[in-house]
């Protein structure tokens, strides 16, 4: 009896118990992809939070709101899996897109995971490295000037609107006009660019059918640009959670490249409907809306996001990230709220319009309301010499045009300068899938 007592008393003063408090909170209410908790009191903004279901899987979401008692949370994953009750746990850290070179010619979603049925991106051996989706923009002093080209192989935009590594320029215009061709054509022009290094392109598709999206990836695995290109995927089908998170994902997987001292291409395809998600979130959040319904940092969510795209100076590798957003018009009004923030975001605009492209100009460029403001530091000087030029004679043709409908006697002179625009026009026409 001795012997046993002696057992047990060794057995409990030997006990060593493996439990750790841990602050916990519990989901007060869930639906449409919005959680609010309680008793997560120490959570910070944008931080990650594991929600705990009842079948034992685990569901991911970031910390929104952050109010007096409650938080307010976005799901990532399957938000009908979470209960009223579910324990919700902190994890300290930000949201991280995982990088690495084995990314390249893959279809992703937002979150990392493959789209493309070709079994998982990375392997057992690949290099865990991580880079968070909100990152601090580049500063000033590790910054250098943009001086160096990016070729669309569009003729209109590399001669009159050039575009360099390191600048952010706005492709915008109305619905089915041709924004998504341009950035198609620049990504398969990269490939044919001997002269300068080829950047890795990463195209973030936001809100876009998958009907779309698996065209785009079967013309640029036919023109051999998959080789080249990663394709970051948040689809019409996915959660508003998603479409806010891909062009962040995205940027965060240029910015490994460019970390490198490699360049890359982002483009986002396209940011309206980014600010749709955004405004969606925010009004199930009960933020107050503002203009449009939009909350009060609908501005602040564009120019983080755009400012990351920089040219670095050599010291930190010298790499380069390119950004080329698109956004969407209504009848061609750029003055509506979300295309006037972006405008003055950016380093300039490719205005495409309804009535070139209905005239059967393609690309619908309009050269006189399409600027690039730091790209022309990137052209040789033969071409800034032509350029000029060219984009002159092109604004001085326009106007002609415009008031020879109504008259019925040409002079001479006149009728020439009508002559030779048309005959420009007619030059920088160009096809689909036609970059030279």
């Amino acid at each position: 009896m001795s012997n046993i007592v002696e057992n047990l008393k060794k057995q409990i003063e030997g006990f060593k118990s493996d439990v750790k408090a841990q602050k916990v909170g519990h989901v007060l209410e869930i639906g449409d992809g919005i959680a609010k908790i309680s008793g997560l009191g120490e959570v910070a903004s944008q931080e990650m939070l594991e929600f705990e279901t009842k079948g034992g899987q685990s569901v991911f979401g970031i910390a929104f709101n952050l109010e007096e008692e409650t938080v307010g949370a976005i799901v990532l994953g399957d938000y009908l899996k979470i209960k009223e009750g579910d324990i919700v746990k902190h994890t300290g850290r930000v949201l991280s897109a995982r990088v690495g070179e084995e990314l390249i010619g893959r279809v992703i979603d937002p979150l990392g995971r493959p789209q493309d049925n070709r079994g998982p991106v990375f392997g057992e051996k690949s290099k865990e490295i991580y880079f968070p989706v909100e990152r601090v923009a580049p500063t000033v002093v590790e910054r250098e000037p943009v001086n160096t080209p990016l070729h669309t192989g569009i003729k209109a935009i590399d001669s009159m609107i050039p575009i360099g590594r390191g600048q952010r320029e706005l492709i915008i215009g109305d619905r089915q006009i041709g924004k998504t061709s341009i950035v198609i054509d620049t990504i398969i022009n990269q490939g044919r660019d001997d002269k300068y290094q080829i950047p890795v392109c990463i195209y973030a598709a936001i809100g876009q059918k998958e009907s779309k999206t698996a065209k785009i990836v079967s013309v640029l695995e036919e023109q051999g640009a998959m080789e080249y290109t990663i394709v970051v995927s948040a689809p019409a089908s996915s959660p508003a959670s998603l479409w806010y998170l891909a062009p962040y994902a995205a940027c965060a997987i240029g910015e490994y490249f460019m970390q490198q001292g490699r360049d890359a291409l982002v483009i986002y395809d396209d940011l309206s409907k980014h600010a749709w998600a955004y405004r969606e979130l925010s009004l199930l959040l009960r933020r107050p809306p503002g203009r449009e319904a939009y909350p009060g940092d609908i501005f602040y969510l564009h120019s983080r996001l755009l400012e990351r795209a920089a040219k670095l100076n050599k010291t930190i590798g010298g790499g380069s990230l390119t950004a080329l957003p698109l956004v969407e018009t209504q009848l061609g009004d750029v003055s509506a709220y979300i295309p006037t923030n972006i405008i003055s975001i950016t380093d300039g605009q490719i205005y495409l319009e309804p009535e070139l492209f209905y005239q059967g100009m393609r690309p619908a460029v309009n050269i006189g309301l399409s600027v690039s403001r730091v790209g022309s530091k990137a052209q040789t000087k033969a071409m800034k010499k032509v350029a000029g030029k060219l984009r002159l004679e092109l604004a001085q043709f326009r106007e002609l045009a415009a008031f020879a409908q109504f008259a019925s006697e040409l002079d001479e002179s006149t009728r020439k300068r009508l002559e030779r625009g048309r005959a420009l026009q007619e030059i920088l026409r160009q096809g689909e899938l036609e970059p030279m």
